[in-house]
């Protein structure tokens, strides 16, 4: 009997350790939800996706009083942002920051509600591309952030942190083991990591293995994925078969060579787009991230840190009005289209695959096409096309893209349309001169499809005011 018992004594903290481990390994799977969209779902509608799907963690790139709103008592972790236009406030003024705390976390929190477990000070302020637009302000509104958190008794409950993007790091040979940070921000950077130290603060690295493959055309594809490659790297004993672990490990050796190698390290954005690029697809897009999520959930880490990964998939949902600047791909990022449905199948905990958003409703089928008695020669197309593209989202045609194998018709067709639909299908949005008309014939072709686009919020705001005021009305006459 005393053998049983002590037995179980020596069990019980090895039980304990297990029961930490399997709660640490399901912690849920994080999503970005970018709000740049000319007809946006509704934060309900997201919420209600978010769950049927077990995503369980959000990150926002701004702080919208009616997105956060939207996550009361929703059981969903959230990281809030902070936009890079609002640093240099942040940084010279500390009552700013005390009340963009007091008005954008303190408020959500104390109304019942909002688990808010991240502040994300700005969004990759150090990419090389900003020319060191942001490098004065980051820090000083990082600190001035974290003090008025300190200030309203929240720093043990919310954390600061600033997603960089990888470039902020760079090996000096193909191996993670020769990683330091960027030499022009080395010093900065040492001293954000050691801010983030002393606050008990992790570091938050946006990783994009389709950036290497659209900036090199000799970069080896199947590295990019997560089911073998023939370019492995053998760095010291440590095999690296893709570029995500090659790249993670860079960061790992960089904080581990500059004494910070225990910083936790969170993924805030890594994912795939779907259209827009040759590489950007939905076969890879489906590869890529079920290869990531396939290792996400059996806590399958790096060669330098072998644990359970702490991350966010980039996107949720497709954004039609976001900056095409580094590449048309950046509208298509999303797991779903614009209006909430998935693209693809994929597994993030639940055999059943992607749930769509439900009670999403799409305008008429109606589209508008080039007439065919139109004249591709005649003058007005070049004007045309350009006013409806820079209106609207073109990004699906070109080179590659789905809709890559229309004719000069049908793409002055999918411009002419992409702008009838973001206007809501207003008759005078199909106005071409004498170029022009509406059908109800659905023109999509092959991989190419003409999209008929969702109502949006405030549109079906004012369809429910209608159905109460007709049935007011109806009630009145009786």
């Amino acid at each position: 009997m005393a053998g049983e018992k002590r037995s179980r004594l020596l069990l019980a903290p090895l039980i304990f350790l297990c029961v930490l481990l399997l709660v640490g390994s399901t912690s849920g799977i994080g999503v970005n939800w970018g709000t740049q969209s000319t007809h946006p779902l509704g934060t309900s509608t997201v919420v209600k996706m978010l769950k049927e799907n077990g995503i369980q963690k959000i990150k926002l790139f701004d702080a919208d009083p009616n997105i956060l709103d939207g996550f009361k008592k929703s059981g969903i972790q959230v990281m809030v942002g902070i936009p890079n236009d609002m640093l240099y406030t942040l940084a010279t003024n500390t009552q700013a920051a005390e009340k963009w705390v007091s008005k954008n976390v303190s408020a959500h929190l104390s109304s019942g509600g909002v688990d808010i477990r991240y502040v994300a000070v700005g969004n990759e302020p150090f990419l090389s591309t900003f020319n060191g637009t942001f490098e004065t302000t980051t820090l000083p509104a990082l600190q001035n952030i974290q003090a008025a958190l300190t200030k309203a008794g929240l720093s043990n409950r919310v954390k600061v942190t600033v997603p960089l993007n990888a470039d902020v790091y760079l090996s000096s040979s193909d191996k993670p083991s020769d990683g330091d940070f960027r030499p022009n921000i080395h010093e900065l950077m040492l001293q954000i990591v050691k801010f983030l130290s002393d606050n008990g603060a992790p570091f938050t690295v946006n990783i994009y293995p389709f950036i290497s493959l659209y900036l090199d055309s000799n970069f080896p594809v199947d590295f990019a994925f997560f089911d073998g490659s023939q370019s492995s790297i053998n760095d010291n004993g440590k095999i690296y078969d893709n570029v995500f672990d090659a790249n993670h490990d860079t960061l790992v050796w960089a904080l581990q060579k500059n004494g910070f190698g225990n910083l936790p390290i969170i993924i805030g954005e890594i994912g795939w787009p779907t259209d827009g690029d040759l590489h950007a697809n939905l076969q890879y897009a489906q590869r890529f991230n079920q290869g990531f999520m396939s290792r996400y959930l059996t806590g399958k880490g790096t060669p330098m840190r072998p644990g359970p990964l702490d991350a966010y998939l980039f996107s949720l949902i497709d954004e039609d009005a976001k900056s095409i600047q580094p590449g048309n791909f950046e509208r298509h990022w999303g797991l779903f289209y614009l209006d909430g449905q998935p693209k693809y199948q994929l597994n993030l905990g639940s055999t059943r695959g992607l749930v769509g958003a439900s009670g999403v409703h799409h305008l008429g089928k109606r589209w508008c096409i080039m007439k065919p008695t139109a004249n591709l020669n005649d003058d007005q197309v070049p004007p045309s096309v350009a006013y409806a593209c820079q209106n609207a989202d073109c990004t699906s045609l070109g080179y590659g893209t789905s809709c890559g194998n229309l004719d000069a018709r049908g793409n002055i067709s999918y411009a002419f349309n992409s702008y009838f639909q973001v206007m809501d299908q207003m008759e005078s949005a199909c106005k071409f001169p004498g170029l022009s008309v509406v059908t109800d014939n659905d023109p999509s072709t092959g991989t190419c499809k003409f999209r008929t686009m969702i109502e949006s919020v405030s549109a079906e705001r004012l369809a429910s005011i209608r159905t109460v005021l007709f049935v007011f009305l109806l009630f009145s006459l009786l």
